[in-house]
């Protein structure tokens, strides 16, 4: 007969494999598994030429110059201050034929503009795919279709608020190819051209070899025989959905999606969907500044020019969009002159380092939370160590021994309090048994004993509390940074971005957890000692689900710490043994 106790041990590692077993399968099916919209190209008619076109390119499209009744996307004449106010309800062009898109293709940038209007409808990203198991289709940011809208529009309008080329409706570009490629060359340049009415209109798109930043120009030359007056506008139009394939599983904080601008007010000012439906229209005047739209790791955004006076607006279109820009100023063309506009537009990952230097403030959009003090600096100092090693699961580990040999003082100091209080455990254990049923009489004594033997219970909560904010602030940085996107460690760890895959290694930072416990004497009437002894199982139930890399500095950190606390403890109780 196998004895009780032995039997109590079977069944617990019984039922622990059980459950690893079913924590394995449960995030094979629903996590791991999950799948992803396909922006693989669809095939295309024999009248179309365009092989390339993104999937959620609606392949329903009607022929172009088909109108349709909606909502005009002319900004509201009440948000921007031209005095006149647009029709809520105006004739404008459908979703265009496929042979309507142009195509530009560069390093980091594969952007579909429509002719219509030369509106960019759709950017894929080569360089972030999708998912690791899919490292050959590029992530989608910008997409128009399949029930999805966000693209980025700019045009020109004319004093009575319409459209300064094709009144009611966009104007229709040529262009001399279907399809521009980079190609060798360090910049790319494509020309879109209209005219109408004596005006001449030339809508540029330029783009460069290492950015994700396009250069957005109008030439207007007027030949109609009296002057002219327009203004500049451009804005971002998106539903309210998910990302495609951005959305995850996680019991930490979500990722912010909304739109943000700077302000005169505030460098960074967020302004989301909510905000527009319970507290309508949006407007604001600025001088320069820039409006962007905010997902997990990627943004897009207009950067306004930084001379000018723009005025910035949102509101909730009666379609069910949104719609974020900025109109700039009036500018008057003589007959016979030329006028220009420009502006910028950036569809790419959240890269505070080329942001910081595309605008004042845009770098801001990399959130890192209320501890973005503590963050930026972690970031800084990890973006350095990976710049010597390479790896940034060992980044994150040299992150760490930094940090703990920083805290090193304070928590000395601590463990020097946890020897203390070992030292007086076995007191600590006879006045519980003779105050057994008289609490307040135990806590007395007890106190007058810390007071005796100079200890601080509290003491040895220090090492525990102080890696606290530095751990928020490395979540979010780990959170928010796309640089460790997709960033392999080693072994199984292919993204310490992303929760462990089999749970290694938070079951190791529970066991390390334990041991650390271990090392540490029960302070507390029994009942709070036995919680205690539940933060492992808690605390590894919990990282189950949180990013790999901030696993990982939490299981280093307490690997460091067993081993201080094992040193610091030896050396007190030794000085107090050679004490006569």
């Amino acid at each position: 007969m196998i004895p009780t106790e032995v039997q109590r041990i079977l069944l617990l590692v019984g039922l622990a494999a059980t459950g690893y077993l079913m924590l394995l399968a449960w995030n094979e099916d629903y996590l791991q598994g999950a799948s992803t919209p396909s922006t693989d190209a669809t095939e295309i008619s024999e009248q179309t030429s365009s092989s390339d076109i993104p999937s959620d390119i609606s392949s329903d499209v009607p022929e172009f110059g088909q109108p349709r009744q909606g909502s005009s996307d002319v900004p509201d004449a009440a948000l921007i201050g031209s005095g006149v106010v647009a029709s809520g309800e105006v004739t404008v062009v459908e979703q265009p034929d496929r042979r309507q898109l142009v195509k530009i293709t560069t390093p980091k940038l594969q952007i579909w503009i429509d002719r219509a209007g030369g509106d960019i409808v759709a950017v894929k990203l080569p360089l972030f795919p999708v998912n690791i198991e899919r490292p050959e289709d590029p992530y989608q940011l910008l997409s128009q279709g399949n029930g999805r809208t966000y693209i980025a529009q700019s045009g020109l309008l004319g004093p009575d608020g319409d459209w300064l080329v094709g009144s009611t409706e966009r104007p229709v570009y040529r262009s001399d190819a279907d399809e521009y490629e980079l190609g060798e060359r360090e910049a790319l340049v494509v020309n879109l051209r209209v005219e109408s009415g004596g005006l001449q209109i030339v809508k540029s798109f330029g783009f460069t070899r290492d950015d994700y930043l396009v250069s957005v120009d109008y030439r207007v030359e007027n030949r109609s025989g009296y002057p002219i007056e327009a203004r500049f506008f451009a804005q971002l139009k998106r539903d309210n959905n998910e990302p495609e394939g951005g959305g995850s599983f996680s019991l930490g904080p979500q990722p912010y999606l909304g739109a943000a601008l700077t302000t005169p007010e505030s460098r960074y000012e967020k302004l989301d969907f909510d905000d527009l439906d319970d507290d309508g229209p949006f407007r604001l005047q600025v001088q320069g500044g820039w409006i962007a739209f905010l997902q997990h790791y990627f943004l897009s955004a207009w950067i306004a020019q930084p001379e000018e006076t723009n005025s910035y607006f949102a509101r909730r279109r009666d379609d069910g969009l949104y719609v974020f820009g900025y109109a700039g100023p009036f500018k008057k063309v003589a007959d016979g002159a030329v006028g220009e506009w420009s502006t910028r537009f950036y569809a790419g990952p959240k890269d505070q380092k080329s942001l910081e230097k595309i605008s004042a403030n845009l770098n801001l959009t990399v959130d890192y939370g209320f501890l973005w003090w503590i963050a930026q600096p972690l970031f800084s100092l990890l973006d350095w160590f990976y710049g010597v090693v390479g790896n940034w699961g060992f980044a994150i580990i040299l992150l760490t021994v930094l940090v703990k040999a920083i805290l090193y003082p304070l928590s000395a100091h601590s463990y020097k309090s946890m020897a203390n209080m070992r030292r007086v455990g076995p007191q600590m254990k006879r006045l519980q048994e003779r105050h057994a049923d008289d609490r307040q009489k135990l806590s007395q004594e007890m106190m007058a004993l810390y007071k005796k033997e100079k200890v601080n219970p509290l003491g040895g909560c220090l090492p525990m509390l102080l890696p606290m904010p530095i751990f928020i602030a490395l979540y979010w940085v780990l959170f928010e940074s796309v640089e460790l996107r997709h960033a392999p460690f080693m072994l199984w760890i292919n993204d310490l971005a992303a929760m462990d895959p089999f749970f290694i290694l938070p079951l190791a930072m529970g066991a390390s957890m334990f041991l650390q416990q271990s090392l540490s004497p029960a302070v507390g009437d029994p009942m709070q000692v036995r919680m205690m002894k539940m933060m492992p199982i808690m605390f590894t139930v919990l990282f189950l689900f949180f990013p790999a890399g901030l696993v990982l500095y939490w299981l280093v950190n307490n690997v460091l710490s067993i081993a201080q606390q094992w040193y610091v403890i030896r050396k007190t109780e030794a000085a107090q043994a050679s004490k006569p």
